[in-house]
């Protein structure tokens, strides 16, 4: 094993590492001026034990626990099993959040299995939908998936930065710098999804919640300067 892989799977290095990156994400939120809006509804839900079911990008997972309130209840979030998903995980798990993770070998059933089980204990599921491997911006049907299954209500989130650093990443994720101003935004999507969907309407589905999080998400970044994808 080479030296450079020992050192990537050192736990005592990854712990490390998870500490230092949640403990700058802390840093960055403390020290900037965040509006949040539009999240009466979500935290009444979860407030009342209602489980959610709350979507994003890929590229603004860094920021999701500051767009899910986990004093008022509990969310799990889906994460890749591969190296770089457990270390988002774990950042996630220190930051309030508890984690599934998703494998190529673990068979579809028992994921769907524990996600209900999830919800039925009143655990909240957030799903970046476009991850965990893209392509950006591009919903896959998962968060169309377990709002059938769950019978969960539906948001969409998105956090915006007038200063931010976008890392050379498959997505460019967006992480936040200090002292500068912030939005945290959210809105429900509200389509019906139906028990049994066609191809056509499943399709319709997937399409509808790609637009809503790429309005919200330019909606955030126009709040505070940033300039639109193109």
């Amino acid at each position: 094993m080479s030296l450079r892989k020992k050192i990537a799977d050192s736990p005592k290095v990854n712990r490390a590492v998870e500490a230092l990156l949640a403990g700058y994400v802390r840093f960055a939120f403390r020290t900037s001026r965040w509006t949040r809006t539009g999240f009466e509804e979500m935290d009444a839900c979860v407030h009342r034990g209602e489980p959610v079911v709350f979507v994003l990008w890929h590229q603004r997972l860094i920021m999701a626990p500051y767009l899910f309130d986990t004093s008022l209840g509990r969310i799990c979030a889906l994460t890749s099993a591969a190296r770089a998903g457990r270390l988002a995980g774990q950042i996630l798990v220190r930051l309030g959040f508890e984690t599934i993770p998703m494998s190529s070998h673990k068979r579809h059933v028992a994921l769907s299995r524990e996600v209900l089980r999830r919800t039925k204990e009143g655990c909240s599921i957030g799903i970046a939908a476009d991850g965990p491997r893209g392509p950006a911006r591009i919903s896959s049907g998962v968060p169309i998936t377990w709002a059938r299954m769950t019978g969960c209500r539906v948001f969409t989130v998105a956090f915006a930065e007038r200063r931010v650093l976008r890392l050379p990443t498959w997505d460019k994720q967006m992480l936040p710098l200090p002292f500068s101003r912030g939005v945290l935004m959210c809105r429900e999507w509200t389509d019906e999804v139906p028990k049994k969907p066609s191809d056509e309407d499943f399709e319709l589905l997937r399409q509808s919640i790609e637009t809503s999080l790429d309005d919200i998400t330019d909606t955030a970044d126009r709040a505070v300067g940033q300039p639109l994808r193109t």
